[in-house]
């Protein structure tokens, strides 16, 4: 397959040091994580409530519009941004641990002799780089959705409605009970989830990219009008359609993984005396809601996944073309 024409260059760039580009994609990826996480986390508080509705009562809402209407009706507006103070932090661990391990599978390539230096990387290897930064990102993700998922479903104490979480008691808890490991309770499902997510979320933002790209091209007469083209960053609306795409092709194919993996986090902290695994998990959701459970919530995530992500790569791509770190 001819290269990418859209890839972007190896970890060490001319006048940069590798250093100095790890220290881009970590402060540049936080920042736009952090405005990403803003946007989409009402989104997410609904998509989490769904997802762990419990098998054995009737269903408590019967969809997004639903969801959100009783919890405005319960708790405010306000409620839909119940502790978001972690997954803030969280947002920009994940968002900067992406494009940092993104950036390390690159030089990884380049390192092994996979790929010359000396031209851009083609979508497929994009791709794989794509899942190279997912499934390292996965390990610094599950503690801190293990701990937004118990503040976004608090459980109920008996007779009383739930009484709202805060993080540090929530991470104590979890320690008295679990320990450390407990912490990385539904790592499984997180992995699965951000190696195929974020092979998604790379390689479908480069590819929509690169037909673009293609496209702008064909006018092109010579090579040097075509360097050129390729030289200017996209319009904005065409870099938003392609981030928008990234985040619904990351949410759709690997939801069910993400299904599992909050309604084992959102199991209230030492309610069970034997832990489900990811694979029992699965097979009770499946035997109880069939493939309709396993992607109830969905909608919703595609539809806060879709801007937020164009908002992710336009803000993070902005910042690192017009304000390079030296």
């Amino acid at each position: 397959m001819e290269p990418s024409p859209v890839a972007a260059p190896a970890l060490a760039l001319p006048g940069k040091t590798a250093l100095t580009e790890a220290v881009t994609d970590v402060f540049y990826g936080s920042v736009a994580g952090v405005v990403g996480k803003y946007i989409e986390y009402p989104f997410d508080t609904v998509k989490v409530r769904l997802q762990s509705q419990p098998d054995h009562l009737p269903l408590r809402y019967k969809g997004p519009l639903d969801c959100f209407r009783q919890s405005i009706q319960s708790d405010g507006v306000l409620s839909l941004y119940r502790g978001i103070s972690a997954p803030l932090v969280g947002a920009a661990a994940e968002t900067s641990s992406l494009f940092l391990f993104e950036s390390l599978g690159r030089e990884a390539l380049f390192s092994a002799g996979l790929c010359p230096r000396d031209r851009p990387l083609s979508v497929p290897e994009l791709w794989l780089t794509g899942a190279f930064a997912g499934a390292f990102t996965s390990f610094v993700l599950t503690p801190i959705e293990l701990v937004k998922c118990k503040i976004q479903v608090p459980s109920p104490a008996e007779g009383r409605p739930p009484a709202p979480m805060r993080p540090l008691p929530v991470v104590r808890d979890i320690f008295r009970h679990e320990g450390l490991r407990g912490f990385w309770h539904g790592q499984l499902g997180t992995l699965i989830r951000e190696t195929g997510g974020g092979a998604a979320w790379f390689g479908a933002k480069e590819t929509v990219t690169s037909v673009f790209y293609g496209l702008k091209t064909r006018t092109a007469a010579t090579r040097a009008e075509r360097e050129t083209i390729m030289s200017q960053p996209l319009p904005l609306w065409q870099q938003a359609l392609a981030g928008a795409s990234a985040g619904v092709s990351y949410n759709f194919l690997f939801f069910p993984a993400d299904t599992i993996k909050s309604r084992m986090q959102t199991i209230p902290i030492g309610g069970l005396a034997v832990k489900r695994t990811f694979w029992n998990e699965g097979a009770a959701l499946w035997r109880q809601h069939g493939l309709r459970g396993m992607y109830r919530g969905c909608g919703i995530t595609c539809l806060r996944a879709a801007p937020s992500s164009a908002f992710i790569f336009m803000v993070y791509d902005g910042l690192k073309r017009n304000f390079p770190l030296r």
